[in-house]
């Protein structure tokens, strides 16, 4: 039989993509997309072929009627802890769409939800599927550079609403910005919400679960908007300082041309580097062997391993609770690592890793 799904809450444009990544699931159906605003699922509508009778505006009566096995839920950053409280008891599995939520507090919320509905609960970074983050990952338990001491990350785009679903270019107004949840601090909008879960959540997984002692963080607040389009954040760990940046105004998207400075990330190891660019063909690594660097071929990623959703369902079938940067476990210390960088940017001061 196949896994059932419906999306909920289009506030986030990826939702399009990852109903089309289960559209295109062999195993999967799309059982109902829901919205309070109608308007935001035409386009869904449309490229999945979607019935009247599988579109609702009211989150219980889309889970009452449908039965769906799971639930891709994009809400807003705000709002995250809000709709899994929701969905969980109505016993749908959840895959929420990054960030995991906009405070510690929250998160917690729906870990909470999820444990006493007995229900999975996976956050979705799409960096983790992207073939060369997952290969210096390999390279890196691999011990082809030792032991890691350092994580460099720095990503963005030019901004969320230069593009939709599918990547479509789109060029923003005065007026989008003034309403959209993007750039509304109540909503939970920010590039440094937006991006620095990615980093810290990733650089867990490169850490090994490790967790940071202290945080320093600053933010930019251009032309009088109420969030950031700019943050950098330093992590002391036991092992050294790592650094994630967020950027809303990279010069390209690296999705299409990678910017300068470089969207991706940097590993400093014992024994050598890798060097791993958003959405490029190759890994380069220094070694001992080769100081002067090496490019490594970026891994064929496998099912279940190309998607979120092909590991999600793959998770369903088998029983086994998400790994890696989609478990709340792992998302929880890069949330620690988020939270605390908002209250040191505040405080404009270093603070101890909140708990």
């Amino acid at each position: 039989m196949k896994i059932r799904v419906v999306g909920i809450n289009f506030d986030h444009f990826h939702m399009g993509d990852l109903l089309r990544m289960a559209f295109d699931h062999p195993q999967v159906e799309i059982a109902g997309i829901c919205d309070e605003i109608p308007a935001r699922m035409r386009d869904a509508i449309r490229n999945f072929g979607i019935t009247p009778e599988r579109v609702f505006t009211n989150i219980d009566e889309c889970l009452e009627k449908t039965r769906p096995d799971f639930a891709i839920l994009c809400p807003a950053t705000a709002r995250h802890a809000e709709d899994v409280e929701r969905v969980a008891p109505h016993k749908v599995h959840m895959l929420v769409e990054k960030p995991f939520a906009a405070t510690l507090a929250e998160a917690d919320r729906m870990i909470r939800a999820a444990r006493k509905n007995r229900v999975m609960l996976a956050i979705n970074w799409p960096l983790r599927w992207v073939p060369n983050h997952a290969t210096a990952w390999r390279l890196l338990h691999e011990g082809r550079i030792g032991g890691l001491q350092e994580v460099h990350y720095y990503d963005g785009n030019r901004g969320p609403l230069h593009h939709g679903a599918d990547k479509l270019e789109l060029t923003p107004s005065a007026a989008m910005k003034r309403r959209s949840w993007f750039y509304q601090k109540t909503a939970g909008g920010g590039s440094l919400l937006d991006y620095l879960g990615y980093g810290t959540t990733l650089g867990t997984w490169f850490h090994g679960g490790r967790k940071p002692l202290e945080v320093t963080a600053v933010t930019d607040l251009p032309n009088g908007l109420e969030v950031d389009e700019h943050s950098i954040t330093v992590a002391r760990y036991a092992c050294g300082l790592s650094k994630f940046e967020t950027r809303w105004g990279t010069f390209t998207d690296p999705w299409i041309h990678l910017p300068a400075p470089m969207c991706g990330f940097v590993l400093k190891g014992t024994d050598g580097t890798l060097t791993s660019p958003d959405y490029a063909p190759v890994v380069r690594m220094q070694s001992r062997k080769h100081p002067g660097g090496v490019e490594v071929a970026s891994d064929k990623l496998k099912p279940p391993y190309q998607n979120p959703i092909q590991y999600f369902v793959h998770c369903l079938r088998r029983d086994e609770a998400p790994e890696g940067p989609l478990s709340p476990e792992m998302a929880r210390i890069g949330q620690q690592i988020v939270d605390s960088a908002v209250l040191s940017a505040r405080l404009k001061k270093t603070v101890p890793l909140v708990t």
